[in-house]
Formats: C-alpha cells, structure tokens, sequence
C-alpha cells in the first residue's frame, strides 16, 4: 500500500511512528490484513509534485492500493482548481495502469476562502472520484477541523494535526480503504 501525500501524511510536527498512517500499519496487523504500509508523503507537496514523483513510487513499489491525499497545498498556495483537477486525475489514472486500486482522500479549505472557493475546492475530489471511479473520503478532517472545539485538535499553527487527532483521522479513511482491501 503506497501512501502519496503531504504534511498531514508526512507527521509533520509529530513524534515519529505516531501519525495516522503509522497507526494504519498497526490497524491492518491487528486485523491480520497481510500489507505493508509504505509512506511517500513529503511536507509541503502539491499535486503537481506527487503526479512527478509517483510513477517512480509505483515502478519501485508495486503497490496493489494507492491512497493519494494530496491538494490542500495546491489551494493554500492559490494554484488552479483546473491544474489540481488534471493532476489527481492523472495521477488516479497512473496507478489504475499500474494495476492498483485508488482512494482519493479529499480536502475542504477554511470558510475564510470565500464559500465559492471552498465549494469548487471540495467538487475537485468529488468530480475527480466520480469520473474516475475510484474510492473518495469526502473530507480527512472531519470531526477535527469541523467539531466544536477543533483548536484542541491542532499544532499551534493551526494548520496542522496534533497527534490526539491521528486515530479519527485514519478512522476517516479506514471506511473507504477496508473496501480496497483483500477479504
């Protein structure tokens, strides 16, 4: 299973071994799921970095899943919707050829970017998923960014994740990728 992601994949801030996809590994040992967790996730990447970086993953990989959790850079950095549309998809499109399975971890941006922004935004995975038809998790900070208290769930940056929000992250993908998963 090849993670392809940015800071919020990459444990960015956190303890090492303590980030949602290292609890994944440990999930799909519990669950005695025979895989093996491989994080490609860099701080910081955008769609257009992991579209240039994952066709090397996937030759030297050869994974049979892929999860790609990349685009909240590309909108926090102004980029194209268009571009960041093009580059999932390509990328989605990439690892099919490559004979694994995609699931699309979707973002949604903070209402300070305006509610047509933030709805265009968050229609790149839906749009992208559906065309494509691959797995989608709407949006991987639900429960931690929306709740009633979403400080608590964050470094002092306020961007990114602590690690008391770990857990309900993967448990917001676990759904969507058990499905992608040998029974």
């Amino acid at each position: 299973m090849l993670i392809v992601g940015d800071s919020l994949s990459a444990e960015y801030g956190l303890k090492r071994g303590s980030g949602w996809v290292a609890l994944l590994q440990e999930r799909l040992v519990q669950q005695k799921v025979p895989a093996r967790v491989v994080n490609a996730s860099i701080s910081g990447d955008t769609t257009s970095g992991g579209r240039s970086r994952l066709a090397a993953l996937l030759r030297q990989h050869r994974p049979s899943v892929v999860v790609i959790e990349l685009g909240g850079n590309d909108a926090l950095r102004g980029l194209p919707l268009g571009m960041t549309r093009e580059n999932l998809t390509a990328m989605v499109r990439a690892a099919r050829e490559a004979g694994a399975r995609v699931l699309l971890v979707g973002m949604e941006m903070p209402p300070n970017y305006g509610a047509k922004y933030a709805q265009e935004f968050r229609e790149v995975f839906s749009t992208v998923a559906q065309a494509e038809k691959t797995g989608l998790v709407p949006f991987f900070l639900q429960g931690v960014a929306d709740g009633p208290d979403p400080l608590r769930y964050f470094q002092n940056d306020r961007i990114h994740p602590n690690e008391s929000a770990q857990a309900r992250m993967l448990d917001n993908v676990w759904p969507e990728l058990r499905k992608l998963l040998p029974r």
